[in-house]
């Protein structure tokens, strides 16, 4: 019998002695690395967080002490260990588990988490919820070195220090190499350091420091230059932090001890623990980067199925990299996501001009107007969710000041498996009401050439939005034009009712068309292709001819496409029905079934078509 068939929430951890935990880590990352194979799923992170968790679970009392994950992608082996193992293979699947810790999933997510940095803040609301109810629980934030690069965490650091409130902060890094001879050591006074009469000494020892009043005299020099050797974390002392470590993250007997021993200690700490993406299964050990978020691959031998259909992300790299080719002031840049947008192409052929500015989207859109204004031409490609974190930044820094700024807003719309935190439901509601911003989304990868051309010859601020994944498969011309800003694209001309498409939804407008004519029906279909400007000349030529019309976009419908064109209808006497999104946060589960549900389909459009001029 394995040691996991008996843990079912964390009381049945502590049942085990700690020399057997090693054992139960080898086994959860076989569950992992199995249902991952199956399910897609960010995989090197977790595998990496599995014996860090494992000792969390075993000294804190969850879900009465609160342990907080940032990004929430390193929380595989937790939801394993409070109470989901045997729901776990269903992992990402629709109304399966989350990818992510999610409040209504479980006691044990005590907050839930998508984008990064946010866990230093979270805790420090816990802790301060705590003390003012008078309560008695830990709380414990665990942060990637990555997400440390996020300004959230550094304004969570700060105000943590000044309320001095007792939290403690787990920075998980798995990035920073560390010799042999310098972790051992490391390890040593952080063991040491945990124990309360060194602690003591070492206060006193600082005390007498602290008497030499100026750190500019020799002997105050030398002091401060040894204590930044000897303690590593010295940025966080001086936040307020009593920083420990750094310590091996994957020797859980010693971390479990380092771990027993703080828990107790007054105010805010900061432990640094040293782990490995991919820990325990070589081909992520060996490629931690491309199973950071992976699709379904064998866990026999680490290939990862590949569809071979031409992706938006592809073509959107490759037209950028060669439109560089000709511009040497096209600059490029991203948020911690090279792959994710494609931009690694651009910084292989140009790594002069690629900057990847670490999960700061708001510095990230800021650094580029300053890029435009000093006369380059920056395209920023951000997920369309993570833009949500730049939007004062669009505003005031970008269009306020019309510089030509591009921002490519790759998931855009339904994502998939990531789900609520991840789907790109929001962007044109949130950029459509800026002013000097152009917004257009390609009907197909081939459009999506031309609308990155257009960008750079607007000389404007624009914002490029396109979907996750295959593109339609359209033939790609061989080379980018510029379109007509503000011009929408007529396929076929009907009288009986026209459908308004804009973005990859343009594709289910044609096909449902092509269902209506089976009936006798005849279809107007457009490409709106823009949302700002939008084509206005164009909706009051077709009002002219329809008295019934049909929007579809894959954007949340309030503030979205299809407001704009009943606005834009109001008064008219026409009848508008528009498809998008709810106003709700969408699950996670496939695409397919996602659209499915949400009637992003062309059997949808075209029944929705047939109820309008049912409405007669």
């Amino acid at each position: 019998m394995s040691f996991l068939e008996n843990i079912n929430n964390p009381q049945d951890l502590k049942k085990l002695k700690k020399e057997e935990l090693p054992e139960l880590a080898k086994e959860i990352r076989k569950e992992i690395v199995d249902t991952v194979s199956k399910t897609g799923g960010h995989l090197a992170p977790s595998l990496g967080a599995v014996d860090l968790t494992l000792s969390l679970h075993y000294v804190y009392d969850s879900p009465k002490d609160k342990i907080i994950w940032d990004v929430g992608h390193q929380a595989y082996a937790h939801k394993i260990l409070t109470g989901r193992k045997d729901k776990f293979k269903t992992l990402r699947t629709h109304n399966g588990v989350s990818g992510f810790p999610k409040r209504s999933e479980s006691e044990h997510d005590a907050f839930g988490v998508g984008h990064s940095s946010t866990s230093i803040s979270a805790a420090l609301g816990f802790a301060a919820a705590r003390d003012l109810k008078n309560e008695d629980y830990r709380v414990v934030a665990v942060i990637g070195d990555g997400a440390m690069t996020g300004g959230l965490a550094f304004e969570g650091l700060q105000n943590a220090g000044h309320l001095k409130k007792d939290m403690l902060v787990i920075l998980n890094d798995n990035e920073m190499f560390i010799s042999q001879k310098v972790g051992a050591i490391a390890g040593y006074f952080a063991k040491l350091l945990t124990i309360g009469s060194v602690k003591k000494a070492e206060d006193k020892v600082m005390k007498m420091v602290s008497r030499f009043h100026s750190f500019g005299s020799p002997f105050g020099k030398l002091i401060k230059r040894v204590k930044v050797m000897l303690f590593p974390g010295m940025l966080f002392e001086e936040m307020g932090f009593t920083y420990i470590g750094p310590v091996q993250g994957h020797d859980i007997t010693k971390l479990t001890e380092i771990l027993e021993n703080i828990k107790g200690m007054k105010g805010p700490v900061l432990l640094h623990v040293i782990t490995k993406k991919g820990k325990g299964y070589a081909p992520a050990e060996e490629n931690p980067t491309q199973f950071h978020g992976v699709g379904k691959f064998n866990a026999q031998t680490g290939e990862i199925a590949k569809s071979g259909a031409v992706t938006y992300t592809e073509v959107f790299a490759d037209t950028l990299v060669r439109l560089a080719n000709g511009n040497d002031k096209i600059v490029a840049i991203t948020a911690a996501m090279p792959e994710g947008t494609g931009l690694d192409k651009f910084a292989k052929n140009f790594p002069e001009r690629y900057f990847d500015v670490g999960i700061a989207e708001e510095h990230a859109v800021t650094f580029a107007a300053a890029l435009a204004a000093g006369g380059m031409s920056p395209v920023c490609a951000i997920y369309s969710t993570f833009m949500q974190r730049a939007i004062d930044n669009i505003i005031h820094d970008v269009a306020l000041q019309n510089l030509p700024v591009i921002f490519a807003l790759d998931r855009a719309g339904l994502v998939g498996e990531d789900g609520g935190t991840h789907h790109g439901a929001f962007d044109f509601s949130y950029l459509k009401y800026i002013p000097n911003l152009i917004i257009m989304a390609p009907a197909d990868e081939n459009e999506l050439q031309h609308m990155l051309k257009t960008a750079f010859n607007s000389n404007k601020p624009c914002a490029l939005r396109y979907p996750r994944g295959a593109g339609t498969g359209a033939a790609l011309d061989m080379s980018p034009s510029v379109l007509q800003i503000g011009k929408a694209k007529v396929l076929s001309e009907g009288s009986d009712v026209c459908i308004l498409g804009i973005g990859n939804q343009v594709e289910n407008c044609v096909k449902a068309a092509e269902m209506l004519e089976d009936k006798k029906i005849k279809a107007t279909v457009v490409n709106m292709r823009f949302l700002k400007p939008l084509d206005e000349d164009l909706v009051k030529e077709l009002l002219a001819k329809h008295k019934k019309f049909v929007t579809v976009e894959d954007n949340v419908l309030t503030g979205g496409f299809g407001e704009s064109i009943k606005s834009l209808l109001c008064g008219t006497g026409a009848v508008v029905e528009s498809i998008g999104l709810p106003d709700k946060f969408v699950e996670h589960g496939s695409p397919n079934v996602l659209r499915e549900k949400y009637g992003l389909t062309a059997k949808n459009i075209a029944e929705t078509a047939l109820n309008i001029l049912k409405k007669e």
